[in-house]
């Protein structure tokens, strides 16, 4: 790949297993990647809000990305987060120590830039600064995450990330086709890249331009989306099934996640626990969600065989 596709194409947003005690599980973690990069994708993101970044010490978010790149070994590009302190120079601290991990990109998070009832003229002028302390030796990339609020960048903010030359990817979560579009000229020809969170919108914004997914669903069937990006414009009523699928499966995000896709990833053998940080599991097994998403997950083994893609190892 040259330096301008390293950011297209699925790029999944990893999970963080725990064991029982809630630590990492280092064992677990390298079955995950094993799988993403198996399922065809394209690079990973790690230390993200699915990984539970919020709650995760500095130490542990510095050893988490090291051991993802580590275990990588370049198979994928990588790029990290961990962007979760509120303070400016808290934020430049823990944002230059990713960096030095050696990450494709170190990824921002969009709700540190500006409290909740700041414009987005003060998130511009941090980001500013921010990029500024930030070592030009990495990519750099925003995420629009939605805890603890959720701040869409501006088109304003978009324009300079582009016109800066040193952004490379953005995690897109408007859900708004129109937004995307308008977000996809004002980047074009730069180095900045959207990847789509949002299954819903994936097809169309792919269609217009966009250059990949990053999603919670890749935790489920990364193959179904790998499908989608490289087959869509060769395959294209097939790629509607596959979207509508795809869209419709999203909504098993409201279903207790991570909880759902620690238990997917328990009933194939890559994780030991769905211990997480951010929730306890009980409201998962006693309001049909563990039934619902296993129905959700079925359907999509269906849809893969119909496809002709390589049945999984399990």
């Amino acid at each position: 790949m040259n330096g301008n596709d390293n950011y297209c194409g699925v790029w999944p947003v990893m999970l963080t297993p725990f064991d029982e005690n809630r630590e990492i599980d280092w064992d677990s973690l390298k079955k995950l990647i094993d799988w993403y990069i198996k399922a065809g994708v394209h690079g990973l993101f790690a230390n993200c809000q699915s990984s539970e970044m919020f709650f995760l010490s500095e130490a542990e978010s510095l050893q988490l990305t090291r051991f993802v790149l580590d275990y990588v070994d370049g198979r994928v590009p990588v790029v990290a987060s961990g962007h979760t302190a509120c303070g400016l120079s808290q934020q430049i601290d823990q944002l230059g120590k990713i960096a030095e991990t050696g990450v494709d990109s170190v990824i921002l998070i969009s709700n540190r830039l500006a409290m909740p009832g700041e414009s987005d003229e003060v998130a511009l002028a941090n980001l500013q600064k921010i990029t500024a302390a930030v070592t030009d030796k990495v990519g750099l990339g925003i995420y629009e995450c939605p805890h603890p609020y959720k701040r869409l960048l501006s088109d304003e903010i978009v324009n300079w990330c582009a016109q800066s030359d040193r952004y490379t990817f953005i995690k897109d979560t408007c859900c708004q086709i129109a937004t995307i579009k308008r977000r996809l000229a004002l980047t074009k020809g730069s180095r900045l890249h959207i990847a789509n969170a949002n299954g819903q919108t994936l097809l169309a914004s792919l269609q217009a331009g966009a250059h990949g997914y990053s999603g919670v669903m890749t935790n489920f069937h990364p193959e179904l989306y790998v499908w989608l990006y490289e087959s869509w414009p060769h395959e294209p009523e097939k790629a509607v099934i596959v979207s509508d699928y795809l869209s419709t499966a999203s909504l098993a995000e409201s279903l207790d996640y991570p909880i759902c896709a620690k238990d997917f990833h328990v009933s194939i053998g890559n994780f030991k626990t769905v211990a997480s940080r951010t929730r306890e599991a009980g409201n998962y097994y006693s309001a049909h969600f563990q039934s619902t998403v296993q129905q959700m997950v079925r359907l999509g083994e269906v849809l893969k065989e119909q496809l002709a893609l390589s049945a999984p190892s399990w």
